[in-house]
């Protein structure tokens, strides 16, 4: 996807969603000589308009922007492209090669998990001339790959070609979702993405995704294969929506060691991985448990270090075989529990977390109080949100900025208070020396190194934390807009709250409920830390109106929140 200020995305995964251009390609041929011409017709060029929820304010949406990209046609006059590359779309538009006309596109599904989009255009004239592209089958290793697309540095169709580097289970950075995908050895530019690869006999083989950073090699590009595109297709086909792709909720350690599986009682030609814990909102929460012995999956046998046989010579993490069910299909899986063996029927749901990787295209909901903004943490806040940075420099080298140099360097990482006296004694040590010191504050975001910069807790439950009940979500108080009746507590920030007078908090709807229900004189938060805000009552109802006039809010919640509330 090529955007008019390109994002990056973390870069622990070294990843960005975009895709190439290069020199043209010479046509392949086949063994008989005859030229096989992938449809290039087919190919489009995607245009988007995109406007963002302000996950830091989440009454507003940030400005506008404008992306293109690649997609191409297939059968039931659909198109796919990128999920990406129309996320938080207003407005999509469709190109066909060689045509000076944009036609209004709809947007029928979006598959974050598999960063897939399924496109559709009423006007029967883009139909016109088109044909569909085919799928073709799991390419092999060293079979040649063209890709074709639209990226940046140019308006007309490009190809790339590549082989096939490696096949195995990627992390899909759109989602952080793990599935199967092509590495091909082709460089990738922003634009590309939702193009098709095509192998060649001139059949897709898979949709360009997302690179390798430049900085990290060079030439090296991810497709989204046909297994995982067939999937998508299907699951809309089948339920007339994008359902996902199921998990097996658990979490595993391989079984390698020699010691530690005769420690949990298997037999030298027992292989598989054991449970470490199950996820208590899923199906087989009810028959699974911690350090069973999973043997196998659908009748394949999964090895002690948790693949399984995929293709002559080949391996695959055994989550393969579970992202090629669908959401609320059974699965039979054998376990080894206290050397007895044991075989389950599962039914397998979809992914839940408790900090989500994605809103799945729905504004961010938010709750205010006295000023408290309330709100859910997901990976897109993590994204917004700000951390501050105090630098302590000498200030006759502020002052000429080519020998500016930090001496001292702090970091909130979200805290609520900020510890000024930690600072203070550095400065009163560096002015025992005579040397004049300024401070300043600077804020940033987290942006895509949230996994770097975000609160150290925050980070913990979103990698490790699991949900104790399906509609559990992590409520926050995200800011505090100044008041009167707020005093003291303005340095509050990003502070997950566990309890209103005494009751847990389970999730941001059942916060709201309790604070408009709630007659007690007080209304006391329990947030972490051991930190606790008093409010009174019929004060902070009262003053509300007038702080959200004051920072021209339309509402004190969101408008999923007015959809289910019970109260008046």
């Amino acid at each position: 996807m090529h955007t008019s200020t390109p994002a990056l995305f973390p870069p622990s995964s070294g990843l960005v969603a975009v895709f190439p251009t290069a020199p043209p390609l010479e046509l392949a041929v086949d063994p008989i000589g005859a030229q096989v011409v992938p449809a290039m017709d087919a190919v489009v060029k995607v245009f988007c308009i995109h406007t963002e929820p302000n996950f830091s304010l989440p009454w507003q949406r940030k400005r506008q922007y404008s992306s293109s990209s690649s997609g191409f046609v297939i059968s039931g006059r659909r198109v796919l492209t990128n999920a990406h590359s129309v996320e938080h779309y207003t407005q999509v538009k469709v190109k066909k090669r060689g045509s000076d006309t944009k036609y209004l596109a709809t947007v029928l599904s979006i598959g974050t998990e598999c960063d897939i989009a399924m496109l559709t255009v009423n006007d029967n004239e883009f139909w016109e001339g088109v044909s569909p592209v085919e799928f073709g089958e799991l390419p092999a290793l060293q079979d040649a790959v063209t890709v074709a697309g639209y990226p940046i540095g140019g308006d007309t169709i490009s190809i790339t070609s590549g082989v096939v580097s490696r096949i195995e289970i990627l992390s899909y950075i759109h989602l952080s979702t793990e599935l199967l995908g092509l590495q091909i050895d082709a460089a990738i530019k922003f634009g590309n993405s939702g193009g098709p690869a095509f192998n060649d006999k001139g059949n897709c083989v898979g949709i360009a995704f997302q690179s390798l950073r430049q900085d990290e090699a060079e030439n090296i590009g991810y497709v989204i294969p046909t297994p995982v595109i067939q999937h998508f297709i299907q699951d809309y086909e089948k339920n007339e929506a994008y359902t996902g792709f199921p998990i097996l909720g658990i979490e595993w350690q391989k079984m390698e060691n020699p010691d530690l599986r005769k420690a949990m009682g298997m037999k030298p030609e027992q292989k598989g991985v054991r449970i470490r814990r199950v996820d208590p909102t899923t199906p087989e929460s009810g028959v699974l448990k911690s350090s069973d012995i999973v043997l196998s999956f659908d009748g394949v046998d999964i090895a002690n270090d948790g693949t399984v046989p995929f293709r002559h010579g080949e391996r695959i993490g055994f989550s393969y075989l579970v992202s090629q069910k669908y959401t609320g299909d059974s699965s039979a899986i054998e376990v080894l529990r206290n050397s007895e063996i044991l075989n389950f029927n599962i039914k397998l749901t979809s992914s839940r977390r408790v900090i989500p990787a994605h809103n799945r295209g729905k504004p961010p909901s938010y709750y205010i109080i006295a000023g408290f903004v309330f709100t859910t943490v997901s990976v897109p806040y993590l994204r917004s949100e700000v951390c501050c940075f105090l630098f302590i420099v000498r200030f006759y080298d502020y002052l000429d900025h080519k020998k500016c140099r930090t001496l001292n360097f702090h970091q909130l990482h979200g805290s609520s208070q900020f510890d000024f006296s930690k600072v203070s004694d550095k400065i009163a040590y560096l002015w025992s020396f005579q040397i004049n010191y300024a401070v300043f504050v600077n804020f940033a975001q987290y942006g895509d190194n949230y996994e770097y910069e975000a609160p150290m807790n925050l980070l913990d439950k979103l990698y490790h934390a699991t949900l104790q009940s399906p509609d559990e979500q992590l409520v926050v108080v995200s800011q505090v807009l100044v008041s009167d009746i707020n005093i003291g507590y303005e340095d509050i920030v990003n502070t997950q709250v566990l309890a209103l007078n005494g009751k847990p908090v389970a999730n941001l709807w059942r916060l709201a409920e309790m604070v408009e229900n709630c007659d007690d004189e007080f209304l006391k938060f329990d947030l972490e830390y051991e930190q606790i805000v008093v409010l009174r009552t019929m004060t902070a109802k009262a003053a509300t109106p007038d702080i959200l006039a004051t920072h021209c809010i339309p509402s004190a919640m969101s408008a999923d929140l007015k959809a289910l509330r019970p109260w008046t």
